[in-house]
């Protein structure tokens, strides 16, 4: 029988987190059970365009990093409500990983005297709403499976963080579904923290693992993949696919209406068409918005003097229904 360590650490950053992963899966040749805790993040599935799953406008408003995890599956919300788990174990084709991994799981909230059960896919439910979502990845002969446990979630943020632009856009990624969601603590028959849940959790790992810790060789190494990658612009929002996008308004000054491509997070093919009347050649203004990144602080920046080329026009009004 494989021998499994089990780790977790006060660290709530969700760029070391989501490093720490692929660090223990592609790095280290253990077997671990890993609980661990992020602040406030959208975690986007590795083959997701985050431009059209998350209010890039507010993340970057209210400090919410967007983060891109190296499984598939759709976009979800954590925070310091949400506790995240990992298994990294031997690869077995022909077992069920996901029910296998999530049974734990819903084990612990049995005993706690919480009716959870599995569902569809890779899902944890209470009464046919989620408390936890699942994905999983291989790496040689090695499964990383993760998954969310929404325990006491800030709903209204969640929302919030995955409403995106009213911009209409045509992705190759794969988009989420969103489910009825809910937390674990209105189910519960006695009142507790996230910190006693997950104590209670991990008292319940710690009997069949051997305990662990990050080595200061880890810690360098997890840092560089988070220098080098995880907090990248490039990764998170970058690696989005190629999408052809249209945002239309009618300001006062006319009917406004932007196309663009989006190729590695950054704006291509941009053309403007509306009513509106010209002051200088608009052409002119698009080659300003090529190459520029989908962020609001960028767009503020090439759209400083639509108004010397289009009537009317102020760039805080336009960008501010952009990122709306």
């Amino acid at each position: 029988m494989e021998k499994f360590y089990f780790l977790t650490h006060d660290n709530t950053d969700a760029y070391f987190n989501l490093a720490s992963e692929e660090y223990l899966l592609k790095q280290t040749d253990k077997y671990y059970i890993y609980l661990w805790v992020n602040d406030r993040a959208v975690i986007v599935g590795t083959n997701q365009n985050a431009i059209q799953e998350v209010n890039l406008a507010y993340t970057e408003k209210n400090g919410v990093k967007v983060v891109r995890r190296l499984t598939g599956g759709g976009t979800v919300y954590h925070d310091k409500g949400n506790i995240c788990y990992t298994v990294i174990a031997p690869y077995n084709q022909e077992e069920e990983h996901y029910k296998k991994f999530t049974a734990p799981i819903i084990e612990y909230l049995n005993e706690l005297g919480v009716n959870a059960t599995f569902s569809g896919r890779n899902d944890v439910t209470i009464d046919g709403k989620k408390i936890s979502g699942n994905a999983q990845t291989v790496f040689k002969d090695r499964i990383m499976h993760h998954g969310t446990i929404l325990f006491d979630t800030d709903s209204s943020e969640l929302a919030s963080c995955l409403n995106p632009s009213k911009i209409k856009m045509q992705s190759k990624g794969i988009k989420s579904v969103r489910a009825r969601v809910t937390n674990v603590i209105d189910y519960l028959p006695k009142k507790m923290t996230a910190n006693e849940f997950m104590e209670g959790l991990k008292n319940k790992f710690i009997k069949t693992c051997s305990p662990y810790q990050f080595s200061n060789k880890d810690l360098i190494e997890i840092n560089k993949l988070v220098d080098e990658k995880y907090s990248k612009y490039s990764w998170n929002i970058g690696r989005s696919p190629t999408g052809k996008n249209t945002f239309e308004h009618k300001f006062p000054f006319g009917i406004f209406t932007l196309n663009f491509d989006t190729k590695e997070g950054k704006l291509a093919n941009v053309k403007i068409l509306g009513d509106f009347f010209e002051k200088k050649d608009v052409s002119q203004f698009e080659s300003k918005l090529e190459g520029k990144r989908f962020e609001k602080s960028e767009f503020l920046l090439a759209f400083n003097d639509v108004g010397e080329y289009i009537s009317g026009a102020n760039a805080n009004d336009i960008v501010d229904k952009i990122f709306e």
